[in-house]
């Protein structure tokens, strides 16, 4: 089951989204007011569909707002079909259009190929727990901060981010970030999860889990 999230300033439209991809199992949550959608929800959600023409903020605004917060896809639903709104939406992140009026078989295809897609993991940012992991500069931000992590403790943070809900022994952790020929005791990891916890709780943050008598996870869609 995906999570989605639709907004749309029609209460009908909305009602209809919501109830032919529930019939795929999906949840679907749904917003008429686009302007109290904020980037920390979004990262809940796998997939996001947004009309373009809304009062107050539009589908454009609200996806530049939110896009580099999110990995999930992206789509619009739109009656504008004119090549320059169709650049305009892809050059802010858009991954594709459903143009109204469309067909419940239509819509539903489009959702489920795109979610099918979404097996593969993100490689340039991902936000969970508040924190974003920009994985080709190897830092976590925080709010407006860069978390002072080491290599080692970004490294676990990533790995259990990558895989966020799953739980690790410290035994995986170690031969996860550290390879199996490398030097050292797993027990190692055990500070580094102290180390890691305290420079989070100074931002106001815990996403890391313990679970006694097993090991650590980073909770699964987490904003605190």
């Amino acid at each position: 089951m995906s999570k989605l999230l639709v907004v749309d300033d029609d209460l009908d439209m909305l009602a209809l989204v919501r109830a032919a991809l529930e019939k795929d199992g999906h949840q679907v949550d749904t917003e008429a007011d686009s302007t109290t959608v904020q980037p920390a929800r979004c990262h809940l959600y796998d997939l996001l569909m947004l009309d373009v023409m809304m009062p107050g903020e539009d589908g454009f605004s609200l996806c530049s707002r939110i896009r580099a917060e999110v990995d999930c896809p992206i789509l619009f639903l739109t009656a504008k079909a004119e090549d320059a709104a169709l650049v305009q939406g892809f050059g802010l992140g858009a991954d594709d259009y459903i143009k109204k009026p469309f067909s419940i078989a239509e819509l539903r295809a489009r959702v489920n190929a795109h979610l099918r897609r979404e097996v593969r993991q993100p490689t340039h940012t991902l936000s969970q727990g508040g924190v974003r992991f920009d994985m080709q500069a190897k830092s976590a931000i925080a709010g407006e901060h860069t978390l002072p992590f080491t290599k080692g403790e970004y490294a676990i943070c990533e790995h259990l981010v990558l895989h966020a809900g799953q739980v690790f022994t410290k035994e995986q952790l170690y031969e996860a970030v550290f390879g199996f020929d490398a030097e050292g005791d797993s027990s190692a990891v055990a500070e580094h999860i102290k180390n890691i916890r305290a420079k989070l709780k100074a931002g106001g943050l815990s996403p890391i889990e313990t679970v006694w008598g097993v090991g650590y996870k980073w909770r699964k869609d987490s904003v605190r």
